[in-house]
């Protein structure tokens, strides 16, 4: 009300002091240590999910800079699978009674191809590219064959019983499936 002050008031509140803030310091300190202790736990609380957060990024990173290396090919490879095919049925097309009846320029022709199948798939499987097994008489394995026939076979029921194309795998992915024809077992 006045702008008189009391004797002694004087050099408290030019301190910026309260008297009665005194008192209550006194009492508040317990309170101000336990809020701060909450405080502090808290935080202790946000670094370890910030640092739980920061190791979960970096196995991801690490996961997709390790599958980025395995399957940066995936298109190119599956673009190749072609040529490895047409090489093979090249192969294939001349019997192995008649390979002998070559002429030395033939001879040479079918080693070239040869030499160049067999460089295509150990090319490919240097960067992890594979070929499914499809051998007659194997599990049948939707994941990884493709079955476009069902057919009766010296095989047991649910194997494969011939391969019409090899599938291929890149890591742990199918890249084409081997298309077979699955057996049904012996004929009656």
């Amino acid at each position: 009300m006045s702008d008189e002050n009391k004797p002694g008031e004087a050099a408290e509140i030019d301190a910026g002091v309260n008297p009665e803030a005194k008192a209550e310091e006194t009492v508040t300190v317990e309170e101000l240590i336990v809020r701060l202790e909450a405080e502090k736990a808290d935080m202790n609380g946000q670094i370890l999910r910030l640092l739980a957060d920061l190791d979960n990024t970096r196995k991801r990173a690490d996961r997709q800079v390790s599958e980025a290396r395995i399957y940066a090919i995936e298109k190119f490879a599956a673009d190749l699978l072609s040529v490895s095919d047409n090489l093979a049925r090249a192969l294939d097309a001349l019997p192995e009674s008649e390979r002998g009846g070559l002429t030395d320029a033939g001879k040479n022709l079918l080693g070239g191809i040869e030499m160049t199948a067999k460089e295509l798939n150990t090319a490919l499987s240097r960067h992890g590219v594979v070929p499914v097994a499809a051998d007659p008489g194997a599990p049948f394995d939707p994941n990884v064959h493709q079955a476009v026939a069902q057919i009766p076979s010296e095989q047991p029921s649910g194997t494969i019983a011939q391969l019409f194309q090899p599938g291929w795998r890149i890591g742990d992915r199918t890249l084409r499936a081997a298309m077979v024809a699955v057996s049904t077992g012996p004929a009656n």
